[in-house]
């Protein structure tokens, strides 16, 4: 038996060995990626540029952002190499960090993800106190914890794959370094590796999707029981819809992915399930979510006209 130290490096066999596909996959991923960093970036940036905005859900939408950004870098540049690439390695020490830093991030999303349903609840349900409850510590002590909770997860998970004993082939059915595909490849006991998969990570995952939807049905109760007029329960719910959006695209993969977990699950369902969450939902929080908000676009419009009279102005007076 070999010690896991004895490794130096691991093989991502990536999504598909087809090569016409492979370059399919490059320029959509690719495409998906510039989306996200344009989409996420430019919204955190408008957030950062007019303190006006600085309410709470633009505050946790500005976490959301920054969260994206970061979650998108941590696997897909890796997983563009390999489209270019026969051969796409990593080292331990790589794999290890990709799988602490993917764990980091996805779990503190999906914490604040429930943050912000709990900050819409009270917005909805009681719009008279929302000032007073989401104070400028209950917005940022939240974000904090997210973090921290989400690191300290990682954290667990790594120091725990750390200590197996790896043997036999070192090529990785996956995109990136995740712990079902890395425990398919051990030759020790991978017990306490499962039990904390489906007893810390999918309770911990469970948790703020819990208070998504208990948050969501005291705000539905709200509408039908409060709210009379149809049109302003739409005008709601159609707020409510884009956050639920995201939870659904978010939640399910993640749950489906890790309070199930196995050394049989297929490989290529795992991978189809975090394409989802760790590529798609990325690309589509700025444009189903924060987007929404009339308050960034208005802002966005204001600053690229400025940028535009800018360069005009510049453009002429060069000319003149």
């Amino acid at each position: 038996m070999k010690n896991w130290t004895e490794v130096s490096e691991f093989t991502l066999l990536g999504l598909t060995k087809d090569h016409s596909l492979q370059q399919i996959l490059f320029t959509l991923f690719l495409l998906f990626y510039i989306v996200c960093l344009l989409g996420n970036g430019a919204i955190l940036g408008v957030i950062l540029a007019k303190p006006p905005l600085h309410n709470p859900i633009i505050f946790f939408l500005g976490n959301l952002s920054c969260l994206d950004m970061f979650y998108s870098t941590v696997t897909v540049p890796k997983m563009l190499s390999g489209f270019l690439r026969k051969h796409q390695s990593i080292s331990l020490i790589g794999c290890l960090t990709q799988l602490h830093f993917f764990h980091f991030l996805g779990s503190s999303e999906t914490v604040l993800l429930g943050v912000m349903a709990y900050d819409r609840y009270v917005a909805i349900c009681h719009p008279l106190r929302y000032t007073l409850i989401m104070n400028k510590w209950a917005c940022i002590t939240p974000s904090g914890a997210a973090r921290a909770a989400g690191f300290f997860h990682a954290l667990m998970h790594r120091v725990v794959t750390s200590q197996l004993w790896f043997c036999g082939s070192n090529r990785i059915a996956h995109f990136f370094c995740d712990i079902k595909p890395l425990l398919k490849l051990v030759c020790s006991s991978t017990t306490l590796n499962f039990c904390l998969l489906k007893f810390v990570t999918g309770p911990f995952a469970v948790s703020p999707f819990f208070v998504t939807l208990l948050s969501y049905f005291y705000i539905i109760s709200f509408l039908f029981f409060k709210v009379q007029s149809w049109q302003n329960r739409w005008k709601v719910f159609s707020t409510c819809a884009s956050h639920l959006s995201v939870v659904a695209i978010f939640y399910i993969p993640v749950l489906s992915n890790y309070m199930i977990a196995s050394a049989s699950d297929s490989s290529e369902n795992d991978m189809i399930m975090s394409v989802l969450y760790s590529i798609i939902t990325p690309v589509l929080n700025p444009m189903i979510y924060t987007l929404r908000k009339q308050e960034v676009k208005t802002s966005i419009r204001k600053i690229l006209k400025k940028k535009i009279s800018l360069m005009y102005n510049h453009h002429v007076y060069l000319w003149n």
